[in-house]
């Protein structure tokens, strides 16, 4: 995100604010790509953002309270994203798979979210980890209300679903800490097997993923 223009520009007081705060939570994620969340300071991201330490305690009180308005942000547009991938297919499981798509493309494009996301939010403390684990479970409904119920290899528990999600989150994490997050798209078909097997079997979720 661009700073705002120099001098007068008519811009108002209102619009600033909300750009300055849009430019905090761009710099945390990209201060967190790059230092991780202890080598991140308030200094470090309010110089990314182009806006001075006393502009930063404006908006926020703290490195944490900023951390989770970028944590918050990124959960929301993640789930816009999925949710909307998801209407517009009729099957389930066709649906499954363009929410996948749509996840892993999104983090492909934005590196600093996906840190942010799948492993800065393991990183930050309880408080942190309680927003990952709320994450996850908002998800979950998603997948199994549509979720079909004796086929393949029958309808699992309902622990199952916050599992898979919980996994897929967990795969991809290890992926971004390994520094793979701009190769995700490859990991699809072994996500997409592991989010469809427990509802159709092996072998129906294979034939689905190999026919997209």
């Amino acid at each position: 995100m661009k700073p705002l223009p120099r001098g007068r520009h008519g811009l108002s007081r209102e619009f600033i604010a909300e750009h300055q705060r849009e430019r905090l939570l761009a710099a945390i994620a990209g201060s967190l790509d790059q230092h991780g969340y202890d080598g991140t300071t308030v200094s470090a991201i309010a110089g990314r953002a182009g806006v001075s330490k006393s502009d930063f305690y404006r908006h926020f009180g703290s490195k944490d309270e900023c951390f989770f308005a970028a944590y918050d942000g990124a959960v929301e547009r993640l789930r816009a994203d999925v949710v909307s991938a998801c209407a517009g297919e009729g099957e389930w499981a066709q649906g499954v798979c363009a929410g996948l798509g749509a996840a892993l493309a999104g983090f492909t494009a934005e590196p600093g979210q996906a840190n942010l996301l799948l492993v800065e939010g393991l990183r930050a403390g309880p408080g942190v980890y309680g927003r990952f684990q709320v994450a996850v479970e908002s998800f979950v409904p998603y997948l199994r209300d549509r979720a079909p119920r004796g086929t393949g290899a029958g309808r699992p528990p309902g622990a199952a679903d916050e599992a898979v999600v919980g996994g897929i989150a967990s795969l991809l994490g290890r992926r971004v800490l390994a520094g793979e997050t701009a190769r995700l798209d490859r990991f699809f078909p072994e996500l997409a097997e592991f989010a469809l097997t427990p509802y159709l079997g092996v072998a129906e979720a294979r034939r689905i993923i190999s026919s997209r």
